[in-house]
């Protein structure tokens, strides 16, 4: 697979920096993530032309109207209309701190909120930062304040139990015991984070978020949760809703991966914790099947999936595709390259 090269990310980063966080579908705005991932995959000179190509989908940037109170921060987390403010806010906190410091407080802080905007709060931060611990520059500095704004703004909790004990199980054990709202109950709510709002009048969800036990070695437990749900993408997703849905249980957890190591053992594990409750909330949302068991093994070229992705445009693809072969690196299990290919198969070119 062909070395990452972060050659053409600031310029990237300086072009979309006029560009709020959503685009004009209300969707997010996934331009500063696949321009990282490009990166990441080794084709730089696909980056610029990709931009190109999907900047009549952005909307700008509005201009901050206030201040985010320092002392009552919470109060203005989920206000989507103050993507600037907030920007604004972690920008002035980097100013004053290391940049890892600030991370590890506010991922600890909005961990609850990890399906924040279907979890592409989280995939931002996590792009954001893999490029500032592959070199810190201004560009990359801004992109994490912008990445933890667009996070804060989204800010979603999901239910769980009060007091939840450290759970007994591993994850693979522990995702055939995750209750799924039965078909006939499901809303068509028009996007997926309103549709985990189903969740609230589920009461069977709430304990999901304790059954795992997260106490133990991080590495391992991480490619297993990541392995789980790249398994579980490939059982329930079947159409283009459900390829989107279940893309995200597998990205947000590779991008915890990056997020890992430049925090604390505490925040790492409330992350693992929350990250585990928002795949499960995907799947109780809008899944049916267990994990597939069954693999066959293929061989493939990494460069040629890259091509592939980088062929067919989609922005989902490309993110995929990249934690897949990322994740297929530090831990080699089948279920990854069959997972691209039915992405693949599945997802129209853009």
């Amino acid at each position: 697979m062909r070395a990452p090269s972060y050659t053409s990310l600031d310029d990237a980063l300086e072009t979309l920096s006029s560009y709020g966080t959503e685009l004009k579908n209300v969707n997010s705005n996934h331009a500063p993530m696949v321009a990282e991932a490009l990166c990441a995959m080794g084709p730089p000179d696909a980056v610029m032309p990709w931009i190109a190509r999907y900047r009549d989908r952005m909307l700008p940037r509005l201009p901050a109207r206030d201040r985010i109170p320092g002392e009552d921060w919470r109060s203005a987390l989920g206000a989507r209309n103050r993507f600037a403010e907030w920007a604004a806010f972690f920008g002035e906190e980097l100013q004053e701190a290391a940049w890892s410091e600030v991370l590890d407080r506010w991922v600890a802080r909005l961990a609850p909120g990890f399906c924040a905007a279907a979890t592409h709060g989280v995939i931002r931060v996590g792009h954001a930062v893999r490029s500032l611990a592959a070199g810190a520059t201004a560009c990359r500095v801004r992109e994490l304040a912008d990445a933890l704004a667009s996070w804060a703004v989204t800010y979603q909790e999901l239910p769980a139990s009060r007091d939840v004990a450290n759970g007994k199980m591993t994850p693979r054990e522990a995702i055939a015991r995750i209750p799924v709202i039965p078909p006939a109950n499901r809303r068509d709510l028009g996007n997926i984070t309103a549709s985990l709002a189903m969740l609230n009048d589920f009461a069977e969800f709430g304990p999901v978020i304790g059954l795992i036990d997260v106490e133990g070695d991080i590495t391992p437990l991480l490619s297993e949760l990541t392995e789980v749900f790249a398994r579980l993408h490939l059982a329930n997703a079947h159409n283009l809703l459900t390829t989107i849905v279940f893309i995200h249980g597998v990205t947000s957890l590779a991008a915890l991966g990056s997020i890992i190591p430049e925090v604390s053992d505490r925040t790492a594990r409330a992350g693992l914790r929350y990250a585990w409750q928002s795949g499960c909330g995907l799947y109780a949302c809008f899944g049916s099947a267990a994990v597939a068991q069954d693999i066959e093994k293929r061989e493939h070229d990494e460069d040629d999936l890259v091509d592939r992705a980088v062929a067919n445009g989609d922005e989902h693809v490309i993110k995929f595709t990249e934690a897949c072969l990322r994740r297929n690196a530090l831990g080699q299990s089948p279920a990854y390259f069959a997972a691209v290919d039915s992405v693949l198969a599945i997802m129209p070119p853009r």
